[in-house]
């Protein structure tokens, strides 16, 4: 019988499981998309291998390492992958941080806020966090939004450790 990924969290319209190998190509798309390119940043990635050793690296052992990662985000309707969403521990902040990317042709729908909420969900429930904090590149005006619409507060304008830009910092008690 073939591995069937786990579902973290669900929706209305929308599905979040664990990432697996065979994602590659979506994730080579979802890396290489404009929106992508522009907010989140270059990652190198730009064959199905590179996409398959960034899952196994990131997501993939994040699950074990952490008891957390990204998620693929699902259309539950017609099964297509659309984007992903989920939670990270990056070393420069001092709580878990959620995150969520949508392929180009899926945004303004309203599937990253209803992700974002699902998952932020799922972070006090099952996780029992007591705080998330999130970031975005200063000009990226519809996550800040969306991050505010979560009921996240602005913090403060931080330098990331590149040193090469600032984002805002949002947290949220849970």
């Amino acid at each position: 019988m073939p591995y069937k990924p786990m579902i973290v969290f669900q929706t209305e319209r929308l599905r979040g499981r664990h990432f697996q190998e065979a994602d590659a190509a979506f994730m080579l798309n979802l890396l290489n998309d404009p929106g992508w390119l522009r907010y989140i940043g270059e990652r190198g990635v730009h064959d199905v291998e590179q996409a398959r050793r960034y899952l196994l690296n990131g997501a993939i052992q994040n699950y074990q390492r952490l008891g957390f990662g990204f998620y693929l985000l699902e259309s539950i309707e017609t099964g297509a992958a659309v984007g992903m969403c989920g939670l990270a521990q990056r070393e420069y902040l001092n709580a878990p941080d959620i995150g969520f990317a949508l392929l180009a042709e899926y945004e303004g729908n309203g599937y990253a806020f209803e992700a974002a909420a699902a998952c932020l969900q799922f972070a006090k429930n099952q996780l029992h966090l007591k705080s998330l904090v999130a970031t975005t590149r200063l000009d990226n005006e519809r996550s800040s939004r969306l991050l505010e619409k979560l009921g996240m507060l602005f913090k403060e304008n931080m330098l990331h450790p590149d040193g090469d830009r600032y984002l805002k910092l949002y947290e949220i008690n849970l």
